[in-house]
């Protein structure tokens, strides 16, 4: 069997000779469709951030049922399904509520498939209980497989703030990647707020605008917080969502974000944030969100199938991971990049 495979910081190889694996009890094998490329990769492989394990890449993934162990229910081969990302115990109170995001065993258990486990960067996957699976229904797992991150993990966080995102509000939305560019997407959809867009490249924020985004403002500016004030007023924005997560994105959001607000960190730029009594405005949320639960997977599941929200998608084959990630290194990437066996 064909896999992309970490062997080490910054050691990424396409190898030939695994097994085919057999499902045994819950588990379910898949025949991937596609596996979606992601930022939290380059993090794992240039960073050595799992230290020294070996497995197969790829954390969003989509396929067709191609074997069931003998106590899984309800599913049967051919069936098109995505794979729930965060793997939790499945027995302890976050679980229980679908938010293996949050397991309290994360710790001892790992990330998931892709992020310490084997993931779906290969010919098949071995997913190891059937709760771990959303069905697609008609969705196309080439295209649906981005879903499981790209659009789950933004539209957790903007549920979180909902209740703020009135028609008289402002949201703004800092860099419009693989993430970003579908929070747009879902905010247009799900709320009634005036959409900011900020990223450093002129083409970006062209394709803000395309999907829905109200105004677009260049973060590299050395005023683009001034820029942004001058659109909100006084008030500033109700809500900001980071997809960057850099320091300088950071101060950015702390210095638009408006009383009783919600500054909500998406982005592992590893940036940081030195908290001071009057750095931010009174009732200020700072929030750090992972991933989302496996019921707003299918809330997603649901958004996509209306054509609600749609994930601009480049195909490469597992042969070209490597050049993938340096594309993504170089801000090459429009959208998601999916590899497909």
């Amino acid at each position: 069997m064909k896999a992309v495979r970490y062997f080490g910081h910054k050691d990424v190889r396409v190898v030939n000779d695994l097994e085919k694996p057999v499902p045994k009890g819950d588990e379910v094998l898949l025949k991937i469709g596609g596996a979606g490329v992601c930022h939290s990769d380059l993090h794992i492989i240039d960073e050595g951030t799992v230290g020294d394990l070996v497995f197969t890449l790829g954390h969003e993934n989509a396929g067709w049922i191609e074997a069931v162990g003998d106590t899984v229910k309800d599913y049967k081969k051919g069936d098109a399904v995505l794979v729930y990302g965060p793997w939790g115990c499945g027995h302890c109170k976050p679980c229980q509520q679908s938010k293996e995001n949050y397991c309290d065993h994360q710790s001892e258990l790992g990330y998931g498939g892709g992020l310490g486990l084997n993931g779906g960067m290969a010919e098949y996957m071995l997913v190891p209980s059937s709760r771990l699976l959303v069905p697609i229904f008609d969705l196309d797992p080439v295209i649906a497989a981005p879903l499981t991150d790209a659009a789950l993990t933004p539209y957790s966080a903007i549920k979180r703030s909902l209740p703020k995102l009135m028609p008289d509000e402002y949201v703004v939305v800092i860099g419009v990647g693989g993430l970003g560019h579908v929070a747009i997407q879902i905010l247009r959809e799900t709320s009634g707020a005036a959409i900011i867009a900020c990223d450093v490249t002129e083409e970006k924020l062209a394709f803000a605008k395309e999907l829905g985004a109200s105004y677009t403002i260049n973060s590299k500016d050395a005023d683009a917080a001034e820029q942004i004030l001058k659109i909100t007023g006084l008030k500033k924005a109700k809500v900001i969502l980071d997809f960057v997560g850099a320091t300088p994105t950071i101060e950015l959001g702390t210095k638009v974000v408006g009383m009783d607000g919600d500054l909500t960190i998406v982005g592992l730029g590893g940036g940081y944030y030195q908290y001071s009594m009057n750095g931010l405005p009174f009732g200020v949320t700072m929030t750090n969100p992972y991933w989302g639960s496996r019921t707003e997977l299918m809330e997603v599941v649901g958004l996509a199938r209306q054509e609600k929200i749609h994930i601009e998608i480049e195909k490469f084959n597992l042969e070209q991971a490597n050049e993938v990630y340096d594309k993504m290194r170089h801000g090459k990437i429009k959208g998601r990049a999916v590899l497909v066996p």
